[in-house]
C-alpha cells in the first residue's frame, strides 16, 4: 500500500471531500486508512447495572482510494510513485515534484563520557 502510518493525507471523496489529516491506522488487507478527525462516527453504548449509556465518537476507516498523500515538500496532493536506486532501498517520491516523501528518521547518537 502506497499510504503509511503518520502521512498527512487530503480526502478526494465522499462527505469529507476537502479534509485533511494524520494517518493514524492503516489496515493492509481490507485496504482502509484512518485519518485524524476525518469520517468521525458515533457509537451508541447502551446503559448496563453498574455503568450509564454513552455516545463515544470516533474515527472511522476510509478506503484507501478516498485518500491523496500531501507531499512535504510541496504541500500538494500527489499520486506516489516508487524509485530504486542502484545502491539502495526503494522509497516513495512525489509524482509532481519528484522529491523523496519518506519521514526522516532521526537517529540519536550516544555520546561517549
Amino acid at each position: 500500500m502506497k499510504i503509511k502510518v503518520n502521512d498527512k493525507v487530503l480526502v478526494t471523496a465522499g462527505k469529507n471531500k476537502g479534509k485533511t489529516g494524520n494517518v493514524m491506522r492503516v489496515l493492509d488487507k481490507t485496504g482502509k486508512v484512518t485519518v485524524e478527525k476525518v469520517n468521525i462516527r458515533t457509537k451508541h453504548i447502551k446503559k448496563t447495572a453498574t455503568a450509564a449509556g454513552q455516545r463515544i465518537k470516533f474515527e472511522a476507516p476510509l478506503d484507501v482510494s478516498k485518500v491523496m498523500l500531501i507531499c512535504p515538500s510541496c504541500n500538494k496532493a500527489s499520486r506516489v510513485g516508487y524509485k530504486v536506486p542502484k545502491t539502495g532501498k526503494k522509497f516513495r517520491v512525489c509524482v509532481k515534484c519528484g522529491e523523496s516523501v519518506e519521514q526522516a528518521v532521526s537517529k540519536v547518537s550516544k555520546k561517549k563520557a
